[in-house]
């Protein structure tokens, strides 16, 4: 699913995931999926998705 979890500051009520992909309310989970995404590409996702992957990646090891 596209667009199910807000990306926003965590003072946004309606947010899910800040913005380094962290969910709002838990310790270390985090969201590196096309739920993030505000609105649905006219490409294929997969491309966006990996992005969106690589940088988790680079949050989790520190970069």
């Amino acid at each position: 699913m596209i667009g199910t979890a807000r990306m926003r500051p965590e003072t946004d009520p309606s947010a899910v995931v800040s913005d380094r992909l962290l969910v709002h309310g838990m310790e270390r989970l985090r969201v590196a999926d096309a739920s993030i995404m505000p609105s649905m590409r006219s490409a294929n996702t997969c491309a966006t998705t990996l992005m969106i992957a690589e940088k988790a990646a680079d949050f989790i090891c520190g970069g």
